[in-house]
């Protein structure tokens, strides 16, 4: 039941991914223990100088806060006093592991069903990622009611690998990854290595005991893998109690289980986008149109012309050439419609200046755009 028994796969082409970190291979006797944690932070600090980012989903922080104050006691409360107690050690911790600066993000549920507080949330990680910072992140338990939480940090790391628009989910497990029964208690099990479709059937075999697939917490693996693949994003399961394997990750190469996409993930948001009702129209000159066209620009204020309808930040909008009406694409504002009409013919720059605050140089940032028919094709070619 380890690494050894998955053969090497490659892993699927990936610019940014997330990597979900459970408390089990943190947590010691006296708190954090780096023993695991020291390749994990060697993968992370590799992938960033290969010109590749990672955001990483840490548990940990109840542990962190037990090893300093433990009184013994139980439940929520507790619990959120542990996780505000530990989240300062958890932070230290990685950062003493990385060769670069660490930030610590904590989200609750809120954030993520929010618009506007999701669109901030997503900002700041893209702004983490350009200064080439390791964005940490957690659930927000002390705040955190049963009824608003999350849940877990598996499905927490899904989530945020939609957020981040992430290519790929590496979830570091206790073993080498999903079976076709428990491995502790059935010796006829045998390793999955790759996994087409997350069924239902599949979920609930990994959440019961004997006989059933994987050991503590598969299920909820799986429901994460499940939302990713969704998202259009594949999730590699992987031992991240073995060196080797983590160390090999870095070099591509996978040894556990994989989770496919249900589709490309740029073709699942294209087609999201392409089907989202439109809120409004951005007109846009010929100079800001090429740069969409031939270099997978973002549309910046300067380019935008005139602006019609009443959409808020976050909507989808039809981009269209203003000279000949052309439709160009569809992408999300990062501004409402009454701020684009004060900044538009603006330089970047001057976005603060004129509304008083900037969530971005963009008026629609390049991850959030997707041209149509010829002009797709020209941008691809």
């Amino acid at each position: 039941m380890n690494a050894s028994d998955f053969t090497s796969q490659s892993l699927p082409d990936w610019r940014r991914a997330v990597l979900k970190v459970g408390s089990s291979l943190l947590a010691g006797d006296a708190g954090l223990d780096p023993n695991h944690a020291r390749a994990l932070a060697g993968f992370i600090d590799a992938a960033f100088e290969q010109g590749r980012e990672v955001v990483l989903v840490s548990s940990g922080a109840v542990a962190a806060g037990r090893a300093r104050i433990d009184d013994g006691g139980s439940g929520l409360v507790p619990k959120q006093a542990m996780a505000a107690l530990g989240q300062a050690s958890l932070i230290g911790f990685w950062q003493q592991q990385l060769r670069r600066p660490v930030a610590q993000v904590l989200l609750s549920h809120d954030d993520l069903r929010n618009r506007r507080r999701y669109l901030n949330a997503r900002a700041t990680l893209r702004e983490l990622l350009r200064l080439r910072a390791l964005p940490v992140i957690n659930e927000n338990d002390t705040v955190a009611v049963d009824e608003l939480k999350l849940g877990d940090n598996d499905n927490l790391a899904a989530a945020v690998a939609s957020l981040v628009d992430a290519d790929l989910l590496l979830i570091a497990t206790d073993i080498g990854g999903l079976y076709s029964a428990h491995p502790r208690l059935d010796p006829s099990a045998r390793p999955i290595q790759r996994v087409e479709r997350v069924t239902d059937a599949l979920i609930d075999a990994a959440g019961g005991g004997a006989g059933t697939l994987g050991t503590g917490g598969m299920r909820t693996k799986l429901e994460a893998a499940a939302k990713a693949a969704t998202a259009g994003i594949a999730t590699a399961l992987f031992c991240g109690r073995d060196p080797a394997v983590v160390a090999a990750l870095s070099r591509d190469r996978l040894h556990g289980t994989l989770v496919e996409a249900a589709d490309d993930r740029l073709r699942a948001r294209k087609q999201w986008l392409r089907h989202a009702p439109g809120s409004g129209v951005v007109f846009v000159d010929r100079g800001a149109a090429d740069a969409l066209r031939t270099r997978g620009a973002s549309l910046l204020p300067g380019g935008v012309v005139r602006v019609v309808g009443d959409f808020r930040r976050g909507d989808p909008v039809d981009i269209v050439l203003e000279s000949d009406e052309l439709v160009l694409g569809r992408g999300l504002v990062q501004y409402a419609a009454d701020e684009i009409r004060r900044i538009a013919r603006r330089r970047s720059q001057d976005i603060e200046s004129v509304l008083g605050f900037r969530y971005g140089e963009s008026v629609i940032h390049r991850d959030d755009l997707v041209l149509t028919g010829a002009h797709e094709k020209e941008r691809e070619a």
